[in-house]
């Protein structure tokens, strides 16, 4: 096969279409129309001798080849950049488009304090955010979909590399009026787990509030994120471990919740910030992981 047929324009596409699974959607993202992405598409099915994807009237579906070419076709377009990074003469610092994804508990609350370091630090970078899960999140990561992601340590580090930030308290949310208030002071041994109200299966929060009460899933009430989990508790239904952040000003649901500290050592988790191990911006993202690091949040403690 020659080459010369290949143009990275047309593995964007691809990569594109198979992300999206829509080609109108994929060649908005591309800024093409779409006949003119579709008929790439086409032509690069012809030069590779297969066929991409299933396409129906409703949606569109990897081959098993097209899956294979599309995971090859990012790492092709990852060096791709890095040659560009190199021909510049920036390799090592973070400029042009940078996507930074964070766990849904926590990119919402770390973002506001996190953003004005990030502008200051990183003038030249077009920052582009995301949320998600943290196994998504990593997937998305390893693909070379986004660049660096804010989640929760530790967590596995084949093929990454990780910085610690801060570590964040949990804090107890309780409905007004609890029992609990009654207490001087709260440890983990005054919760009863049968109260205990935690996040679906996939977040790592619901886990680490697992591990920290010693309770079990089983008979629990769950919550899709943490804002109705808030609200479950506003309403009475239990009580749950809050980070740190995501107790701010504004978040008693019009009085309806109390947060208490823990005496002691306190439940909490450990902030970090990940990127590829191979990703030839590593002293750049290390820099970054400093700036964040000597700028945390209030209430954070240092790592």
């Amino acid at each position: 096969m020659n080459v010369a047929g290949l143009s990275l324009r047309d593995l964007e596409y691809a990569v594109a279409v198979a992300e999206q699974r829509h080609f109108g959607k994929a060649a908005e993202r591309c800024a093409v129309s779409q006949p003119s992405l579709s008929a790439q598409i086409r032509k690069l099915e012809d030069t590779l001798g297969i066929a991409l994807f299933e396409r129906t009237s409703r949606r569109v579906l990897l081959t098993q080849q097209g899956e294979a070419v599309i995971r090859q076709a990012r790492v092709v377009l990852e060096e791709a950049r890095r040659l560009l990074t190199v021909a510049r003469g920036t390799e090592g610092t973070l400029t042009g488009t940078l996507s930074v994804g964070a766990i849904q508990t926590l990119g919402p609350y770390l973002f506001p304090h996190a953003l004005p370091v990030m502008r200051r630090h990183l003038p030249n970078a077009q920052l582009v955010l995301s949320e998600g899960r943290t196994e998504g999140l990593l997937e998305e990561l390893r693909e070379g979909r986004i660049d660096a992601v804010l989640l929760s340590l530790p967590i596995d580090t084949e093929g990454l590399a990780t910085e610690a930030l801060f570590f964040e308290p949990f804090l107890l949310a309780h409905p007004a009026g609890h029992r609990l208030e009654d207490l001087p002071s709260i440890g983990l041994k005054d919760l009863d787990p049968n109260e205990l109200v935690l996040l679906e299966e996939g977040h790592c929060l619901r886990d680490q509030a697992l591990v920290a009460c010693g309770a079990t899933a089983r008979g629990m009430r769950h919550a899709t994120g943490l804002e109705t989990l808030r609200h479950m508790v506003a309403a009475g239904t239990g009580y749950t471990l809050m980070p740190r952040l995501a107790a701010g000003e504004g978040t008693t649901v019009g009085g309806l919740v109390a947060y208490r500290k823990f005496e002691g050592d306190a439940p909490g988790r450990e902030i970090g910030l990940v990127w590829r191990a191979s990703d030839p911006r590593a002293p750049g993202f290390r820099d970054l992981a400093q700036r964040l690091r000597e700028a945390p949040p209030p209430g954070m403690r240092p790592v």
